[in-house]
């Protein structure tokens, strides 16, 4: 599958930003999808996940109640809905998939995307 990350932008703290995530593949519904990000120079970090149905979400500890998953199978598309930013949140956001795993790993995911920038600054 083959993933392609959009929406990013400069937005002020306090503001919201939509991330789209395209997958190409047929089997897309089948798959666990991930959202990521990296702030330079730090680690890539687990910010976000949806099961294949769109039944079961996970959040990191740092995003929870701002930050929404959701997925349309029918589009081949994962959302992630950021509300209330933070300086903090600044980074790439890269979305992924997992054909047969579901966690916060990175190794849980064998395909990215290349990841669209947020920089949230006033």
């Amino acid at each position: 599958v083959q993933l392609q990350a959009s929406g990013g932008g400069l937005v002020q703290p306090g503001g919201s930003l939509r991330l789209s995530c395209a997958a190409s593949g047929r089997t897309f519904s089948t798959y666990t999808m991930g959202w990521f990000r990296q702030a330079p120079g730090k680690e890539r970090e687990f910010v976000a996940a949806i099961s294949w149905s769109g039944a079961i979400t996970n959040y990191a500890d740092s995003v929870k109640g701002r930050f929404t998953v959701s997925r349309d199978n029918a589009k081949n598309t994962v959302t992630l809905e950021m509300k209330s930013l933070k300086l903090e949140d600044t980074a790439v956001y890269y979305c992924a998939a997992a054909n047969t795993g579901w966690g916060r790993s990175t190794e849980v995911y064998e395909y990215w995307g290349q990841g669209t920038l947020v920089t949230v600054s006033s």
